[in-house]
């Protein structure tokens, strides 16, 4: 009996034959290499039948010899693995021949460094806006203490700035939620 073979036994298949075999098909790899799927086939488990496009995607770019070999001498607790990583590079491959993975992986870098340099920017225009608002409460300040009756030193800039932080909603983000 094949790896591939299944034994169903039920009533309900037939009443006339109360035991029968079917044989399900072969696994993608031995489809697609239209060859017998033996019982100890080493692609049966990683290129199951109803997934031709894994196994055809492989193909095209290590074929089919390297990737049994290449199977064969990994243990079989890595060989999963190995599998989906062949078919990302295989996908990566057939996407840009030239670069493969390692194309994407450069797209992906270039993308985080224009990233960081967003957020720099955006740091910065926050550093930029809190000096101004720093220098607006000073302005307003002297503005304050030139028209008002109250003496400068009863009305300090320190009462007016930390009256700027507490009601800054920059300041209730950066106070924790909880001690």
């Amino acid at each position: 009996m094949k790896c591939s073979d299944t034994i169903l036994t039920s009533s309900s298949i037939s009443p006339s034959h109360p035991r029968q075999t079917l044989v399900m098909s072969p696994c993608a790899a031995c489809k697609i290499l239209r060859r017998r799927c033996v019982e100890k086939c080493v692609l049966a488990p990683y290129f199951p039948p109803n997934d031709p496009v894994k196994f055809t995607t492989a193909h095209r770019v290590f074929g089919a010899s390297n990737i049994i070999k290449f199977l064969q001498e990994l243990p079989e607790s890595q060989r999963a693995d190995a599998v989906s990583t062949m078919v990302y590079e295989a996908n990566a491959r057939l996407r840009d021949p030239v670069y493969g993975c390692a194309g994407a992986i450069c797209q992906l870098q270039k993308q985080v460094n224009e990233l960081q340099e967003q957020l720099a920017k955006a740091k910065a225009e926050i550093v930029n806006m809190h000096c101004q608002q720093t220098n607006l409460m000073a302005l307003i300040w002297m503005e304050m203490a030139q028209s008002s009756p109250i003496s400068p030193s009863e009305q300090s800039l320190d009462n007016i700035m930390n009256f700027q932080d507490e009601n800054n909603p920059e300041y209730l983000w950066e106070q924790p939620l909880w001690t």
